[in-house]
Formats: C-alpha cells, structure tokens, sequence
C-alpha cells in the first residue's frame, strides 16, 4: 500500500463536523494526516488531484445480498464488493439468506476470508434462528465472536411472538442488533405489488400497507418488554410503520431504520407492463408512501440509506411477473439516486446525505471505528464529483447480475475514487 496523497479536495465529515478545503493523507492503512491545502510534506506518496472534488468517509452499506455460499451464478463476494467500490462503498453487511444458511461461525468466517477475493470490507450478519425457520435460536456469542454483526432472518420475517422476545433478549446482553424484515407473511401470502387499485388493473394480488405496519408496531411493543434491545428495521418502506417508528423513538425505545433509494426515488408506477425489474420485497408503494419516505430522510427519522443489493440472473427475472423473484441490484447507483433525489430535487445538505451513506449507518448499526474521516483510524475514503451528471447502463454493471429499474438513468454525482483500508479499490 503506496502512501497517497489526495489533495485540494473539499473535505466533508459529517462524523467529525468538517466541511472545508484539505489535502488528506493515506500512509500504512490509516489517514496519517488531514491538513490545510498544501501543507503535507510527502514527496514518497502518490498524487490524487481532488481539485473540484468531494473527499468524504467511504460509505457504508448495511443490507446487501452477496449470495455466497451457494448461489454464486447471481453474484459472487468478489463481483459484489466490485460493484459497491464503484459506488463508493467501503463497507458492506452481508445478509444470511445464502445457501447454506449463514447460522454457523464457520460459514461467518468463511465469508470473510481473504480466499473471497473481496475489494472492500465484509461484515456478515448472521441468522437469528436456524436456517432462518423462526423456531430454535442460533448461538449469538459464537456468531459474534466469528464477526457477525447482528442478527436477522431477513426475508423470514420472525412472525412468533415468543420467539421474537426470545431474540430480542439473547441479542441485548450481546449487544447485537435485531433486524427484522418487516413483513406479515400471512397477510401478503401469493402478493406480488403493492396492494391497490393498480395491483387491480393489472390482475395481480396485492400486499397491503398493513402487512409491514403491523409487525414494526408488534416488534416495538415487544422491544418495550427487553431492557437494554436494540429492533433495527430493515427497508421501511410505508407512512404507517415510519410513524410507529417515530412514536417509539419519542418514547426512548431504540429502534432504527433504513430506507432505500427505490422507495425514495420511484413507485408503483415503474412496474408498467409487468417489469419484473421493478419487482422486489416490500413491493414500491404508492406515491404517498415515498413522499413520506423523504419526510422521514429529512426530519431525521431515517436512520440510513442502504440499497438492499438483491442481484438475480437474467433467466430467473425473465418469466411472469408473479414467478420472478424479488429484488434488484443497486450498490453502484445509491449515492447517485440519493444526489439527484435528496440534494439536488429537495435541496438536502450534501454533508446530511452523505451522513446517511456513512456516519449514521455505523452508528445505527454500532460499527465502531467506521464512517468518518479521522487521523489514525482506517483509511477509508470516497472521492466523487458532485456535479457530475452521468447515465447508469446496466450491461457496463460490475456486479455479475443486471437485474435494476434504473438502467438509462441519468444520475448525479460520479465516484472517482475509493479507497478501502489504504489499498485502492476503485479508481476511474
């Protein structure tokens, strides 16, 4: 790891309050120096130009499906890490649905071993029952020892009652995050869309607001009952269940939440003729509903902004709407979508959008060390050009799937340069 000296950037940390002109200096792994524009002496290091640029923490994703073990014709650790340090993303949380199930240390440790040919950091969320059944707890202190960061069964949702209050219980002493997919499955059973008159014109079964609502006010009213848990909800995704968040926050509880770009940037409306593009779990809502979405980005309730990488081959998207498969990729084109959506159409401050790509994501999810820019710590680092305007094709994608809504669209912010703990890990 050469040194590197990224110079005459504009500096913005929204964990440390900084937003000015300076040079910053990468040396064994850490930023060895942040400075006044060319103050730093390091005739040993290699020159970046940030001259018009952003310089800001590496952003942090935590809700991406990588899909090894076991389905590596979707996408493999190396192809996913690939696509998110194209998007600027230094760190990424690996959910459990992999096949086999990541319930065991061993299969925590195996997705983080060097052999995975990662480009950035990886931090497995492990499963919180076994084989994510929602019936016999997995062992917590022994998943968090092999470096799970949380729990969840994530697309099965943990429906019980009693087995909910049982994990709740096991991750607070651990001081490991529930996260829970919020979703009734017995009131959305067959659904492919949102429920509403436009899951009627096109004939297909809906899945109710209700469905997510009523399990975050459920999941919270057991919260009450745990001292010390911690319910993160994964892809809020209605108005009902960010006011039941919202309330439990005023009332002290500690519950976080993530959105993601789709349901802040499209509809309902994008599914079209069937485009199973536009199919993922929750479904896009209706416009109500990502209005509401940016109302809680910008007030603050939203914890983070996380993309919910899904990525599916092209063979099992191409077939009828209600038999394809949920989810679409999105690690290259989050801080794009949330420039021209956040910052550029509702006028968000660039440090409170990058807050939700960095500082506030570690801090939701008690990632320690990560998300700012500080002398000493890793050298994670993000250069991009805020005004960049550029067209996201799919088929130049390097993740190994192509399955997104967003292909031709044009975006807002361009990643130049991301460097994760000191090595570079993409550069334009």
């Amino acid at each position: 790891m050469k040194a590197l000296l990224i110079r005459g950037g504009r500096v913005i940390d929204p964990a440390g309050g900084r937003d000015e002109p300076r040079d910053v200096l990468l040396r064994d792994g850490k930023i060895a120096a942040i400075e006044n524009p060319g103050k730093i002496k390091a005739p040993d290091a290699e020159v970046f130009n940030a001259k018009g640029l952003v310089v800001a923490p590496g952003l942090i994703d935590i809700h991406v499906h990588l899909r090894e073990p076991g389905q590596g014709y979707k996408e493999t650790i190396a192809t996913g890490t690939a696509a998110a340090a194209a998007g600027g993303f230094t760190t990424v949380c690996a959910m459990p649905n992999t096949v086999p199930v990541n319930d065991a240390p061993e299969i925590t440790r195996w997705m983080q071993a060097p052999e995975r040919g990662a480009s950035i950091r990886v931090l497995p969320i492990a499963a919180a029952t076994r084989g994510s059944m929602g019936e016999a707890l997995t062992d917590y202190a022994a998943l968090k020892e092999a470096g799970a960061i949380a729990v969840t069964d994530d697309g099965k949702p943990i429906l019980g009652d009693a087995i909910m209050l049982e994990t709740l219980r096991a991750a607070a002493p651990l001081g490991l995050p529930v996260i829970q997919h919020a979703e009734d499955t017995r009131l959305t059973g067959g659904g492919s869309m949102n429920a509403g008159a436009l899951a009627f014109r096109l004939g297909l079964r809906g899945m109710p607001v209700e469905a997510e609502s009523s399990l975050v006010e459920r999941d919270i009213a057991l919260l009450r009952q745990v001292r010390g848990a911690h319910l993160h909800v994964a892809h809020l995704s209605t108005r009902k269940a960010l006011d039941a968040v919202r309330a439990a926050r005023k009332q002290g509880l500690h519950v976080t939440c993530e959105v993601t770009p789709h349901h802040f940037a499209l509809t309902e409306e994008r599914i079209g003729l069937y485009d199973t593009n536009a199919k993922m779990n929750p479904p896009l809502r209706a416009e109500s509903d990502r209005a509401a979405m940016i109302e809680g980005i910008l007030d603050g309730t939203v914890d983070a902004i996380a993309t919910d990488h899904a990525p599916h081959a092209t063979h099992e998207k191409e077939q009828e709407f209600e038999r394809a498969p949920n989810g679409i990729t999105g690690l290259e084109i989050a801080l794009g979508l949330a420039m021209q959506v956040l910052h550029v159409r509702h006028k968000m401050p660039l440090a409170r959008v990058l807050a939700l790509l960095s500082s506030r994501p570690a801090e939701a999810l008690g990632l320690k060390g990560l998300g700012g820019l500080a002398v000493g710590s890793a050298a994670n680092v993000v250069v991009f050009d805020p005004a960049e305007k550029w067209v996201f094709r799919a088929a130049e994608s390097r993740s190994k799937s192509k399955n997104t809504p967003f292909d031709g669209w044009e975006l807002q912010g361009r990643v130049r340069l991301t460097v994760s703990e000191g090595r570079i890990a993409y550069r334009r």
